[in-house]
């Protein structure tokens, strides 16, 4: 699971390799079920990111646990970034919305953003609700990426 998400996490060298950053691939950045063991690799790089004060980047795709990446306290969104939320889950093919996990994502978003999504109630149901880059940026007061 941990080789998985890294596999989807791409790692973007800046012009000097002591500016290292990570990013969100294209093709990663999507939780595997929600709750203890499926928010592990999540948090592991949440808390890799936090200890180094590397930059991390959100700059496409990001849904589901991916969403853990904005308790970096060196994250950064792009415009462009399309981020998408729903309540935490069970996993299995009967998925049963799982408060505790709910919880848990709803943790590593700042304020502005929690108080959006439960006065939506977007964290109350198992369908996306998508917050484009910009928004996340000018209504939400998540840093832009230079």
């Amino acid at each position: 699971m941990i080789r998985a998400v890294l596999c989807a996490i791409g790692f973007v060298l800046a012009a000097d390799p002591a500016m290292a950053a990570g990013s969100v691939s294209q093709s990663g950045g999507m939780g595997r079920g929600s709750g203890a063991e499926g928010f592990r690799p999540f948090n592991a790089l949440v808390s890799q990111y936090n200890a180094s004060g590397e930059q991390f980047r959100i700059d496409t795709h990001c849904q589901s646990a991916c969403t853990l990446f904005l308790a970096i306290r060196g994250v950064c969104i792009t415009p462009s970034a399309r981020l998408l939320f729903h309540a935490g889950h069970t996993r299995g093919p009967n998925r049963q919305i799982n408060p505790r996990a709910t919880n848990h994502m709803m943790s590593a978003y700042n304020g502005a953003l929690r108080s959006y999504l439960q006065a939506g109630g977007y964290m109350d149901a198992l369908a996306f609700h998508t917050i484009s880059g910009r928004d996340m940026i000018s209504k939400f007061g998540y840093p832009a990426c230079k």
